[in-house]
């Protein structure tokens, strides 16, 4: 009887010494403001990819047609998508959008919604198909497929009326049900005249519900989303402040949208989450003109151009127009080799992999939101603070001194986005000296600054909406 009394007491006693009060994880930090659905999440991973341009314009070495070209003047001479989704996949894209319709109306399938399309081309005798023709070679090469359909039309005789809307409507069905997965639906708000002299007041939540029955998960570009947002600019630059989240009420693409400034920045207090992409053509134009074949941008412009984009937390939609062959061109192909080296030798080494890294705050004092997370490579890990903790710092100590010029950080976008400013110092001695000082975060930053020599770096998260939540920080030498 002693005995069996005395085991009961070690057995209550042993689970209390061995798992002290408090050892039990922590209330995972919760959403803040506007979140991204799983797909924006999934989108945002893609970082990089190609835009297609190609039609009439090609061939007639303009920019906006202007509907009235003969569709006989659509004649590539050895048209090859395979070709150019092999050079997108080369060159690390993940994806390529085409002008499946630009503002002339013409439409690179046979439409039975038109009479100014591939049918009436003397290209493959009007048995042509360029959609299927790419969506094809994007299955093949492991790209995703998205489609640009201007709802401006200048060749179609229903524009500027009330029938028009639903015209487009049914062209968006035609494209959206027949190519397989549709991953981003590409808009404009561009919107001239029809030949009544009236300008088409466009249905978008008719277009919207439209994408969304054939294709739920496809991200919508335009201004306003509802998928992403263009920001404000053709030259590559996103804001060094640049939220995902923005204000949409009351807001539509074209000449209802926000300022190209709040475009360009988003807002902290946004009630939508609509992140920026960042489109921009390596040619002076967006169609293909031999007068441009060596008017290609540099690597040194389209290195800039990705700091300015995917290192603001945007995507880069690079353009890259075939000629009247129907292929990319070799000076636009060896340039985009040239820069995928580029970006691969840059961020080939982390030296932040195997150091050790604190942070002055941790939430819950919990290896689950430990520092040590921003270094593991996993996405759905990540360092977080208590939540009523808005500042923190993050060290790193590489346990020897390494020489570095390159910064990335990451913050859990899933639960929103969080940091308003942070610096960056190294140690020099027994000192911490400024490198940089910034703002917005988001799903990936990336800091440029001259090469300096420390072993250790520190992140300073100065202000924070919430508690800040970070998945990765990777430190790398960039040559030159």
């Amino acid at each position: 009887m002693k005995f069996r009394w005395f085991h009961k007491i070690i057995m209550l006693v042993v689970p209390a010494f061995f798992f002290p009060a408090g050892c039990s994880s922590p209330e995972p930090p919760a959403p803040y403001g506007a979140v991204p659905t799983k797909y924006q999440t999934d989108w945002q991973k893609l970082e990089y990819y190609m835009f297609v341009h190609f039609g009439p314009n090609t061939f007639t070495d303009v920019e906006w047609g202007n509907g009235r070209e003969k569709p006989e003047v659509f004649n590539p001479s050895d048209l090859d998508c395979r070709q150019w989704a092999a050079t997108a996949k080369a060159a690390g894209m993940k994806a390529i959008i085409v002008t499946a319709k630009h503002h002339d109306g013409f439409c690179l399938w046979p439409s039975k919604y038109s009479a100014h399309t591939v049918r009436e081309s003397v290209w493959k005798n009007g048995k042509g198909d360029v959609l299927k023709e790419l969506s094809d070679a994007c299955r093949e090469y492991g790209l995703k497929f998205g489609v640009y359909l201007s709802p401006w039309d200048q060749n179609h005789p229903s524009y500027g009326t009330s029938e028009y809307n639903q015209v487009f409507s049914n062209t968006l069905d035609e494209v959206l049900s027949n190519y397989g997965e549709i991953f981003e639906q590409w808009f404009d708000g561009a919107n001239g005249e029809g030949p009544n002299g009236k300008k088409q007041v466009y249905d978008w939540e008719l277009f919207h519900r439209t994408v969304f029955r054939n294709q739920p998960h496809a991200i919508i570009f335009s201004d306003v989303g509802p998928g992403c947002r263009w920001m404000g600019n053709e030259s590559g630059v996103a804001g060094e402040t640049n939220w995902s989240t923005m204000n949409v009420e009351g807001f539509a693409p074209g000449r209802e949208a926000p300022s190209t400034k709040i475009l360009n920045t988003g807002e902290p207090d946004g009630n939508a989450w609509v992140p920026a992409e960042t489109d921009v053509s390596i040619r002076p134009g967006w169609f293909y003109s031999a007068a441009t074949d060596n008017r290609v941008k540099s690597l040194d412009k389209l290195m800039d151009i990705y700091y300015t984009s995917v290192g603001r937390n945007s995507n880069l939609l690079l353009n890259v127009p075939p000629d009247r062959r129907g292929r990319i061109h070799p000076n636009d192909s060896a340039r985009l080799m040239e820069f995928r080296r580029a970006i691969d030798e840059t961020f080939a080494v982390d030296l932040a992999k195997n150091a050790k890294f604190t942070a002055s705050h941790t939430r819950g004092q919990s290896s689950k939101y430990g520092a040590q997370n921003l270094a593991d490579g996993n996405f759905d890990t990540c360092w977080a603070t208590d939540d009523r903790q808005l500042s923190a710092s993050i060290e790193i100590d590489f346990g020897r001194e390494q020489t570095f010029n390159r910064l990335t950080l990451q913050e859990y976008i899933p639960l929103g986005q969080r940091v308003k400013a942070f610096s960056v110092e190294y140690r020099d001695g027994n000192e911490w000296r400024l490198i940089d000082r910034q703002t917005t975060i988001g799903y990936k930053r990336i800091l440029r600054f001259p090469t300096v020599t420390s072993r250790k770096l520190r992140i300073n998260i100065e202000e924070s909406l919430a508690c800040p939540v970070l998945n990765g920080i990777g430190v790398y030498k960039a040559a030159g």
